[in-house]
């Protein structure tokens, strides 16, 4: 690979693919050069503030670049990104992986056969304190884990130029199911990367403060039997405590690690990340020593850096069968709400109403 990576964006519908070019026009080892999307000025807008040539056909994008970011509706992940694979590009692929797991699957076949680099998005594995709260899990400072908490929010449904301005696409089932697929996916990664493979869930999912999908709770169990509650909401103000993990030998909370707990409403002496064990009482609560980030941006933004380091080395932080895992468990949710039963995820299929209970 070439001192400076030649990146192209397939698709900027997304305003994560904003924060990603902001951050790597700055970089001496990347270049953008061009984007396609299918909305021709959404591209050009794109292309002036940062500095690429815009592209008539994804062709153009890939004949371009060395690798691509696809930050497209989530509709058209699978179109796009499997002719970047079949180009031999490198990907970063914004998460939700696809709509489908069928489309997810023809993209994990298709990396795993070219054998090319692909990365789903999730910035979340690039979070400091989230690698500090795996390292502790992993490391069994809290010994067995019994269960955990994550709640991942975010605000935008109460935000009326988010509903009818350029980013409703979020919530047109047509393009992107919903916000709960949309964000969930976030968190459903986070408790694999955790706590390993899931099992089974039971969830509801559904419309609680405005008239469009705003919320989901789920009950994750997974095979190495801790359980793990996940609230998703896209109408929650401000947050604290997103992270608990519970444990024989300790406890660990972790706080200001989503949207809505990352602002500027935080208590008197916030604490991002800390630990209890029950061999040091004495210590009480361990403060990790973590700053919390000025902004949830600043989250997104790692994503560009961490992405062009694994890249060098080959090895993606999160892998398109990742992608296609959570994507998996934030569908087998919405069929046990939808089914009112327990859905046992090891072969599910993706689709609505046919469970194993």
């Amino acid at each position: 690979m070439s001192a400076r990576v030649r990146i192209g964006y397939l698709g900027v519908a997304h305003g994560h693919g904003q924060a990603y070019a902001a951050r790597l026009r700055t970089f001496e080892d990347a270049a953008l050069s061009r984007v396609y999307d299918r909305e021709p000025e959404r591209a050009r807008a794109f292309a002036e503030r940062f500095g690429l040539q815009t592209a008539a056909s994804p062709d153009e994008v890939l004949a371009s670049s060395d690798a691509v970011i696809c930050t497209a509706e989530t509709a058209f992940h699978a179109e796009l990104c499997l002719q970047a694979v079949a180009a031999g590009r490198a990907v970063l692929c914004q998460k939700p992986l696809a709509l489908t797991l069928p489309e997810c699957d023809a993209l994990v076949a298709a990396a795993e056969r070219a054998g090319t680099y692909f990365e789903t998005a999730f910035q979340m594995r690039y979070d400091p304190a989230n690698l500090r709260l795996r390292e502790l899990v992993q490391g069994g400072a809290v010994g067995r884990v019994g269960w955990a908490r994550r709640r991942h929010c975010i605000g935008v449904l109460f935000d009326q130029g988010f509903i009818t301005g350029a980013s409703r696409w979020h919530a047109d089932p047509a393009l992107n199911r919903g916000l709960f697929f949309d964000d969930a996916v976030h968190a459903t990664d986070f408790l694999r990367w955790v706590f390993g493979e899931p099992e089974s869930v039971v969830a509801e999912v559904g419309q609680q403060l405005v008239p469009l999908e705003d919320t989901g709770l789920c009950i994750y169990r997974f095979r190495s039997g801790v359980l793990a509650e996940l609230a998703n909401s896209a109408t929650t103000l401000v947050g604290e405590n997103t992270t608990e993990v519970y444990g024989d030998q300790g406890v660990i909370i972790q706080n200001h690690d989503d949207l809505v707990s990352t602002g500027a409403v935080r208590p008197p002496h916030p604490v991002l990340l800390k630990l209890y064990q029950r061999s040091a009482p004495e210590r009480g609560w361990q403060d990790q020593g973590l700053p919390i980030p000025d902004s949830h941006g600043e989250r997104i933004a790692a994503v560009a850096r961490g992405f062009l380091d694994a890249l060098r080395v080959g090895v993606p932080t999160a892998t398109a069968r990742d992608g296609r895992e959570a994507v998996a468990m934030v569908l087998a949710a919405y069929a046990a709400a939808e089914g009112g039963c327990r859905v046992r995820i090891p072969g599910f299929d993706g689709r609505t109403g046919e469970v194993s209970v």
